[in-house]
């Protein structure tokens, strides 16, 4: 991609998903996400109404007037992104590919963590762990975070979720906020590794879902290929039994991987490349 063309999808991406966690996501993000605790931050003279357990008595009996100490939530956090970067992300049969839908959700949640001062890092990873970004703050960070996003090309092409989240385990020591951007197509072996990750970290599933994946269309004999393997097989879509089966399966794929998320206490969304993301977003940030 020519640098002025790269340049101009960056500002693109910047200027709507910059407005939308202005405007949108700030608030709900700051209440969805809250930091480590509550640290000390001063004393004052005590009010009627104050809670009596916060009364510093050294403070107190100095100046022999009740004085208590304040606390404020400790906001700062580091967020990571662990983004998957398979081929599988190639596909979109609606407004748009899986990949250029992750590329925005991550940088909505880029921006707000930016604008609560909170620290962003990314691990791109498919069947190995293909690049990792260290958390930082700063605007010129999260620019450059869309540019990766934009610009990555994976050295390989199929997906081990359990490398991703083993990885973040042993790299990120501190407690971070990790969002796991997958479409999920895989087996469940990485079971085992979701639960230890969440139990170190506070992890939150964003599924990415084109709605050709669970509803076949009838548009007779289709050529498909599976973009991980490479394999090409044809399929005859006018078959009402192919299409009812093919939709049991999705049905019991989707059974199973809920199942997965609530056994390990995950929270999750359900985003679809055809439709608009605010919603989904919005919603799991509220019930949080």
């Amino acid at each position: 991609m020519e640098t002025s063309e790269l340049l101009k999808k960056v500002r693109k991406i910047e200027i709507k998903t910059r407005g939308l966690s202005s405007h949108i996501f700030s608030g709900e993000y700051h209440s969805a996400f809250k930091g480590r605790g509550m640290a000390f931050s001063e004393v004052r003279e005590y009010t009627p109404g104050d809670d009596i357990r916060s009364i510093d008595w050294n403070v107190t009996a100095r100046f022999n007037t009740p004085f208590v100490k304040v606390f404020e939530e400790e906001r700062e956090l580091s967020v990571m992104l662990l983004v998957d970067v398979s081929a599988s992300g190639l596909f979109g049969t609606h407004k748009q590919f899986k990949q250029d839908l992750i590329t925005e959700l991550c940088a909505v949640v880029a921006f707000s963590a930016s604008q609560n001062n909170d620290k962003i890092g990314v691990i791109f990873f498919s069947d190995k762990i293909e690049k990792f970004i260290p958390p930082k703050k700063g605007k010129t960070h999260v620019l450059r975070i869309i540019r990766e996003l934009l610009e990555f090309k994976p050295e390989n092409k199929k997906t081990d979720l359990e490398i991703g989240l083993k990885y973040l385990t042993s790299v990120i020591k501190k407690k971070s906020i990790a969002f796991l951007i997958s479409d999920f197509m895989t087996d469940t072996k990485y079971k085992d590794a979701l639960k230890i990750a969440n139990k170190k970290h506070d992890l939150i599933a964003l599924r990415i879902v084109d709605k050709t994946e669970s509803e076949l269309p009838d548009i007779g004999m289709v050529k498909l290929m599976d973009n991980e393997t490479g394999k090409i097989i044809w399929v005859d879509t006018s078959d009402k039994s192919f299409r009812k089966q093919f939709s049991m399966n999705q049905k019991k794929f989707e059974d199973e991987l809920k199942d997965v998320f609530n056994r390990s206490g995950i929270d999750s969304a359900k985003i679809y490349t055809h439709e608009n993301y605010v919603k989904p977003l919005m919603n799991l940030f509220k019930n949080r």
